[in-house]
């Protein structure tokens, strides 16, 4: 596996250059290499960063900063491993979950729920669900699809991507044992889903995704987009002519492979670098500077105000989530409160945006947001979280 993911992420930086700088002009507009090679100054030089990384991290070379176990090396062996694999799954199985009527399906049932609650549409319950029983990376990918076909608006995806991308129950399980915390799992996880719950329809409703334009890639009809329900039909029969009318209009056998692969490559070879080299920064940052621990401190108060014990170190950890989703449960495993150890367990979870994967995974695809605004999402999710865990904490512990 380390031989492919230099290979793709290698190969992805040649091209880069290549379609980005002699071969500009010759690159045809919406084709493949034009929206998978052909980038700014910004996206190349982070792929040619992503090369330079891996290509230390394998042979280990130069600085150990760059290629430790948990910096390079956790990025390189740890998460794109897991991310070539889920790429490839989800490339050949999302055509099954948006071309062949599901999402039209559910759009009318889940409208009523999805609207009121958290401002989109009915559809995006197929995004939830696939990031909720597989893993966020694939919710994002189905998210960014959708945009790009017009179907989700430019604040729906954003909203979606950095409000429901919540990690698998497995993946809870193992924060949960990490942070010692595996006999209580069930009052663990209830926690996170009341918590993610209550961010989600706060989140929405104010700065800064209440800003984000309603702003649209292409043309789709109006009751399309708003699932709007005909006079005298009920939601399930609109939802299932509407579904039937989309999958008798499905790729057949042959362009559902061809749409796969497409997919796939674009994946490949778009995200991991952005991945590689966002990921691999953001942990030298977290495990060799004191930036996260400094601006962890103007949480002390607040942590001592909730009564959280241990409240220095545990402000070391509250925001090195968004470095990675494991370090605050890594750092926090040996505090000698079980109360301290809940909290920050559970909040890393909720935080939602980790740059070494859902995050990276984010700003590698089509859905239209910078770090910056990622961060202070990051931050928002953070200040709601932080009191109901605390809250829950003290009442079942």
């Amino acid at each position: 596996m380390p031989i492919i993911i230099i290979f793709i992420i290698t190969l992805s930086a040649i091209l880069t250059v290549l379609y980005s700088t002699i071969f500009k002009s010759k690159v045809k507009p919406g084709g493949l290499l034009d929206s998978a090679f052909k980038v700014g100054p910004v996206w190349m030089t982070l792929r040619i960063l992503a090369v330079v990384f891996v290509w230390m991290t394998y042979f280990k070379l130069g600085s150990k900063v760059i290629y430790s176990e948990d910096t390079g090396g956790l990025v390189f062996y740890d998460l794109l491993p897991t991310l070539v694999a889920v790429f490839l799954f989800a490339a050949l199985f999302l055509p099954f979950l948006m071309e062949y009527g599901l999402l039209e399906f559910l759009g009318p049932l889940f409208r009523p729920i999805m609207r009121p609650l958290f401002t989109l549409p009915g559809r995006s319950t197929v995004d939830n669900l696939a990031s909720f029983i597989g893993d966020g990376t694939v919710g994002v990918l189905i998210t960014s699809r959708q945009y790009e076909r017009g179907i989700y608006s430019r604040r729906e995806s954003i909203v979606i991507s950095t409000t429901f991308s919540v990690v698998s129950i497995t993946f809870a399980i193992v924060i949960a044992e990490t942070v010692g915390l595996q006999h209580k799992f069930f009052a663990f996880y209830l926690t996170v889903i009341i918590s993610c719950f209550v961010a989600a329809m706060i989140m929405p409703r104010i700065w800064p995704l209440n800003k984000i334009p309603d702003e649209f890639t292409k043309e789709v009809s109006e009751n399309t987009r708003l699932e709007k329900l005909p006079e005298g039909k009920t939601a399930l029969g609109y939802g299932f002519e509407e579904a039937t009318i989309v999958g008798l209009k499905a790729p057949g056998f042959k362009e559902f492979w061809k749409s796969g692969l497409k997919t796939v490559i674009d994946m490949w070879f778009v995200i991991l670098p952005v991945v590689m080299s966002i990921g691999t920064l953001a942990t030298m940052i977290a495990n060799y500077t004191p930036v996260f621990s400094i601006i962890g401190q103007p949480f002390i108060p607040i942590l001592e105000l909730l009564q959280i014990p241990e409240a220095a170190k545990a402000s070391e950890t509250l925001l090195i989530g968004f470095a990675d989703m494991f370090l605050p449960s890594i750092l926090i495993a040996d505090a000698h409160s079980e109360i301290t150890r809940f909290v920050i367990g559970a909040l890393s979870i909720s935080q939602l945006i980790y740059l070494s994967e859902v995050g990276g995974v984010i700003l590698g695809s089509k859905i239209p947001v910078s770090l910056g605004k990622l961060f202070m999402i990051f931050l928002i999710r953070t200040a709601i979280t932080l009191p109901i865990i605390a809250l829950m904490a003290h009442l079942l512990l």
